[in-house]
This record gives C-alpha cells, structure tokens and sequence, in this order.
C-alpha cells in the first residue's frame, strides 16, 4: 500500500450547479425569512423548485446562472397559489391595493425584486431583509 492511498481523500469540489442550487435556496429561505413567511411547508415549496431547476438545468447547462431568478419566480407562483401574493412591494404599502414585486431579469443573471409600477429595484434577490 502506498503512502498516497493511506492518506485521507480532500471532498470534491462543489459543481457549478450544487453551488448555484444551494445558493438560490439560501437566498429565497433569507428573503422569506425576512419577510416572515418561513414555515416547513412554504420551506417544502422551496424545496420542490429547487429539485424541478436542477432537472432544467441538468437538461440545459448553460442556464446555471439562470437559476435564481429562476427559482425565485418558481417560489412566488407556488405561494400565490397556496397563500397569496409575495412579496409585498413596500413601495406601495401604504397606497391602496398591495401588489407583489416581481423578479427581473426574468430569465437573467443578477436578478432583483423589482416593483414593476414604479419601475424600482427594491433588493437583489436573497437581499430583502435590508430593504
């Protein structure tokens, strides 16, 4: 036995696509958490998007640095469909009629919430809890 295969193995490193997967999921638990909508189920929802991207993205390579936005946008139909609309805009939240911000670019990297009204950035996403 040779002095090499006694010695402890160093991990592998992160893929592209465990890195980008675990940081759109940090940072949608971070936004939701921010805006205090983090319970297990909401956290199952997260979960689910980020199992059917990293299917997408196994079938599309090059959309790793879609994955985000992509996940955040994924995040948001789910909850509108089990609790409402999310997240608020708080550029609005004093005005009549509460209206969700939405992720822009669509299909882009660096995506922000953006209030499409105002035509604002409010955060980058996983940056709500400083807006």
């Amino acid at each position: 036995m040779s002095s090499e295969s006694a010695q402890p193995r160093e991990p592998e490193p992160e893929s592209a696509l465990e890195t980008a997967l675990h940081t759109a999921r940090a940072r949608i638990l971070a936004d939701l958490t921010a805006r205090d909508v983090c319970d297990a189920a909401v956290v199952s929802l997260v979960e689910d998007a980020v199992a059917h991207r990293r299917w997408w993205v196994e079938q599309w390579p090059a959309g790793v640095d879609y994955l985000l936005g992509l996940v955040a946008q994924d995040v948001q139909d789910a909850l509108l469909e089990a609790y409402g609309r999310w997240p608020l805009c708080p550029v609005h939240a004093a005005e009549g009629d509460p209206h969700a911000l939405a992720v822009e670019p669509e299909l882009g990297p660096d995506p922000h919430w953006v209030c499409g009204e105002a035509g604002v950035a409010v955060a980058p996403v996983g940056g709500l809890g400083a807006a």
